[in-house]
């Protein structure tokens, strides 16, 4: 029998024990696959071709991803090879030369990348058109033709994986050389040094957080600390999040539970001291990883929720910017009045004003012709004005940076400014972002050309694109709600594709990464649960103390992770001035709800693999 035979009778007789690792390997190969696919089809292909925004968000999350996939397997084969010692080990011992062994690796592990390169082409393809489906969705746009098999897709999944495959088989035969027969054998044995509690770096935690949330919340435009630290903000910010991720499961989960052992009105309840000193003996191992999983959360959770809050504020964001569905200089056009709500001519005269040491041009309005805009589009509490006042609105005004004009210089007479608006009654692309509104009397007076404007609103307006192409083709100085809202929302859509494409890949990457290590420590908690069966201890106390560990494991990085994205939101939301309350609020309840599916999934093979030793259910 040659080691090639070998490696697959090891496979054939052990496909349940090498499930866990298979499965990680055919996951990253379909969610790989599915989106090179996406990436080649020649919908996304035409797209690009005319959105350069597709075309570098396409691009940029394929390399992320590929990063992100090499890591994953790199992980899961750590876990897998951990596993193995022990076989390796007994490989020794019969006497096998350790190069037969590695070659023997080697082989398995490449004749299982086969075989889920095959598993997982098969079953992304079939994803992927669901997928385009759902993209062309968001986007706004109709499913244009079915997905055909990409060829490239396929070439440059194999190149990546088979790489990552060789990669991996080397990184197992160099464990062979690399440890010595007795670590192989007590390799699953190793425990974590009993860690102590230490309230120094416990406070230093707690510090580096607050100080991490602190200077995320500080004013970009205002802040000195920006003002100081200026390119440097962003990695120190992420610096001390870091550490202060890491010292709060090094030192103040440590701490607490500490306490928590010492307080014998607790400890001594039931199996409390087991489960807190279960907790104790690993923390340190579990730091590493909790610091990942929290890391990936708050980044799974920041960008997901703003590339939501993007897509789900995209139409009040036309409705600020483009309150009219269709505006243009010059004359009326032809439009089918069945769809038409309103029209409207505007007339326009342009002054220069002393604004910040500097004269800007203002658009000029008389004060019937806002009300009339204004009332349409059901603006209340309109200010009034007399001949010695006048207002102003201003779509980019924002008092952190903007300069406020007190007072106006017209025809020689001094104008106070009674109030600012940061929103317009016109399209800002037409007409800017700067209108000042006088009364009727005052605007004739005004000495400057006047320009005529036709503002038409319509029915519908998401669903005007032809005619909006029309007026485009026979207009000048022509804006379109309806054209912006469709750039927006293909820009939009395809940012939260991706971003809950990739967002989906990390929160399963985390909840495996979770599920590794619970599996792992399951398989060492063997012998300490049959002591606690033979003690008599009963299987509905140890349940519960499997629900608590594990919950821990799940529970304390995903709160982190919570906080960090949170306050990450809040941050962004205020840098854009838009609230981004509701859609973020959905995207943190959407993942923590498929978080925890993977925690219920946990505790079921956690307490299979326990009771299934114990010859219970």
């Amino acid at each position: 029998m040659t080691l090639f035979d070998l490696a697959i009778k090891n496979i054939r007789r052990n496909v349940k024990s090498y499930g866990l690792y298979i499965g990680s390997m055919i996951f990253s190969i379909i969610i790989y696959f599915t989106f090179v696919t996406l990436k080649y089809s020649e919908d996304i292909t035409a797209l690009a071709a005319v959105s350069k925004q597709v075309s570098s968000i396409m691009s940029a999350s394929a390399f992320v991803l590929i990063i992100f996939v090499a890591v994953f397997i790199l992980y899961s084969n750590s876990f897998f090879m951990k596993k193995r010692k022990l076989e390796v080990a007994l490989y020794s011992l019969l006497g096998v030369r350790k190069r037969s062994i590695g070659f023997m690796l080697f082989f398995e592990n490449i004749v299982i990348g086969v075989i889920a390169l095959i598993i997982g082409v098969g079953l992304g393809f079939l994803l992927s058109q669901l997928l385009l489906m759902v993209l062309l969705k968001l986007m706004g746009l109709e499913v244009m033709s079915s997905l055909a098999f990409s060829p490239s897709a396929v070439v440059n999944t194999v190149i990546v994986f088979m790489i990552l495959f060789l990669f991996t088989s080397l990184q197992g035969y160099r464990v062979i050389y690399r440890f010595k027969l007795i670590d192989l054998f007590h390799a699953e044995k190793k425990g974590e040094e009993f860690p102590k509690a230490r309230l120094i770096s416990a406070l230093l935690g707690v510090a580096s957080l607050a100080g991490a949330y602190w200077l995320a919340l500080q004013d970009l435009m205002t802040s000195e600390v920006w003002r100081l630290l200026s390119v440097a903000m962003p990695l120190v910010i992420i610096g001390l999040t870091v550490l202060g991720t890491y010292l709060i499961f090094n030192s103040v989960l440590v701490y607490i539970l500490s306490k928590l052992k010492n307080q014998k009105n607790w400890a001594w309840k039931g199996l409390n001291l087991w489960t807190t000193s279960q907790l104790l003996h690993r923390i340190r191992g579990n730091a590493r990883t909790l610091t990942v999983i929290a890391t990936l959360s708050a980044t799974t959770i920041t960008a997901g929720g703003a590339v939501f809050g993007l897509y789900y504020n995209a139409d009040k964001e036309i409705e600020t910017y483009t309150p009219i569905t269709f505006m243009w200089e010059g004359e009326p056009q032809k439009i089918t009045q069945d769809i038409v709500v309103y029209e409207e001519e505007i007339k326009s005269k342009t002054v220069r004003i002393a604004e910040g040491g500097m004269e800007i041009d203002y658009q000029v309005m008389d004060y019937s012709t806002f009300k009339q805009l204004a009332t349409r589009q059901g603006w209340e509490d309109l200010p009034t004005i007399n001949q010695e006042e006048a207002f102003i609105l201003d779509t980019y005004y924002d008092e952190r940076w903007s300069t406020k004009v007190d007072e106006v210089k017209l025809n020689k007479q001094t104008l106070n400014v009674i109030a600012y608006e940061d929103r317009s009654v016109v399209n800002t692309f037409t007409m800017g972002g700067k209108l000042l509104v006088v009364t009727d009397a005052l605007f004739e007076q005004i000495d400057s050309p006047q320009v005529t404007y036709q503002a038409v609103q319509v029915e519908d307006y998401k669903k005007q694109q032809a005619l909006s192409d029309d007026l485009a083709a026979s207009t000048e100085q022509f804006s379109s709600a309806t054209q912006q809202y469709k750039d927006s929302i293909e820009a939009s859509g395809s940012m939260l594709f991706v971003g809950s494409f990739l967002g989906l890949v990390f929160l399963v990457a985390t909840g495996s990464i979770i599920f590794f290590k619970m599996m792992t420590e399951a398989e060492e908690d063997k012998g300490k649960y049959q002591v606690l069966y033979k003690i008599g201890v009963s299987q509905k106390e140890m349940k519960r103390t499997i629900r608590h560990q594990v919950g821990m494991i799940f529970t304390a990085p995903l709160l982190l992770g919570l906080m960090h994205g949170a306050i990450a939101l809040v941050a962004f939301s205020n840098l854009l001035m838009m609230n981004l309350l509701i859609p973020v609020v959905i995207w943190m309840l959407a993942y923590t709800m498929i978080y925890f599916i993977y925690y219920f999934l946990t505790i079921r093979s956690f307490q299979k693999t326990i009771f299934s030793m114990l010859g219970e259910r």
